[in-house]
């Protein structure tokens, strides 16, 4: 499927235009945006792995609450989470309660904060690809998954995180501009795209 119309008559990727406020702006504001920061991406690693198995507007959602629950995805505060602040989470009817996808945010919190030949910015925007040369056309050309996501999981899987497979590392570089994956014709265009060398390379 093409670009279509949304309610306001601006063509959209599909699951874009839709009459849900809530995930036409996700679609218009951010999804495919460059984005920076490590509390900024461990969010979105932690929610792209939430996300698993569940509709994103599940976790959009429940998005403030899940920063509520999780210190505003500081990952110096998440790394000092115990086994109380675990059963807590458990029992926190706002987020999403699956024992694995919350001891996978805890330990990737952990690994985030030790990590000291490189920083998660830096990691994670190594991966990048170069920008293609035009944007898809169809929904059905969307890769699930690149040899750069692929590479992407091996490394993050060797550097001890968790929850964090090919198609779930393609989700994260789509949510945050490392790929653009609007379709031709998509009314959003991504601001800043960034080009900075020291990003890829891999």
């Amino acid at each position: 499927m093409s670009a279509v119309a949304g309610p306001d008559g601006r063509l959209r990727c599909p699951w874009g235009a839709t009459d849900d406020e809530l995930y036409r702006d996700y679609h218009d504001t951010e999804w495919g945006q460059p984005l920076h920061g490590r509390n900024e991406l461990y969010e979105r690693l932690c929610l792209e792995a939430f996300q698993s198995g569940l509709a994103w507007i599940t976790i959009l959602r429940k998005r403030e609450s899940f920063r509520s629950a999780f210190a505003g995805f500081d990952p110096e505060r998440v790394a000092r989470f115990g086994t109380a602040d675990v059963e807590r989470l458990m029992n926190d009817a706002s987020i999403v309660r699956n024992r694995l996808k919350i001891d996978a945010a805890v330990n990737n919190a952990r690994v985030i904060v030790e990590l000291n030949d490189t920083d998660l910015d830096t990691l994670l925007w190594s991966f990048a690809p170069e920008p293609r040369p035009g944007r898809l056309t169809e929904s059905s050309d969307v890769p699930a998954s690149t040899s750069e996501s692929k590479a992407l999981a091996k490394e993050l899987k060797r550097r001890g995180l968790r929850f964090v497979g090919p198609t779930t590392a393609y989700a994260l570089m789509q949510a945050t501009g490392m790929v653009d994956d609007h379709l031709s014709g998509c009314c959003v265009q991504v601001t800043n795209t960034d080009s900075d060398s020291r990003y890829r390379g891999r």
